[in-house]
């Protein structure tokens, strides 16, 4: 679920992010700090659904990174999983996405000075 490219700790996460799987996602993010990280990618192009806990543990994990000078990158494809990345609809639609900085793919969020998140 963990790799590393550069500074970043490249988070995977993939399925679903509900009530059940979410505190997983949040507990790797908090082990990811605890063990000194402050460049964090979470890749989500392969979530199908994400429901009100998954935002939860979103904006938790940016309040965190933020908190230790951190900063967080999500990676939400415009064609992700299925027909486009569910997670990128659902942060949207709940009017939160401006608060993350997305990119398309893996090297594009890996990008020592990336060429910007994408607009909304």
């Amino acid at each position: 679920m963990e790799e590393e490219r550069g500074e970043w700790a490249v988070l995977r996460v993939s399925g679903e992010m509900d009530l059940v799987t979410s505190p997983a996602v949040r507990q790797h993010v908090h082990d990811a700090v605890a063990d000194g990280r402050r460049s964090l990618v979470l890749d989500l192009s392969e979530v199908l659904f994400c429901d009100s806990s998954g935002v939860g543990v979103l904006i938790a994990s940016r309040r965190l990174m933020r908190s230790c000078a951190g900063q967080l990158r999500l990676i939400l494809p415009a064609q992700g999983a299925e027909d486009g990345s569910h997670v990128n609809r659902v942060l949207a639609a709940l009017g939160v996405r401006r608060l993350f900085d997305c990119y398309p793919d893996l090297p594009a969020a890996t990008q020592q000075t990336a060429a910007g998140p994408l607009s909304a």
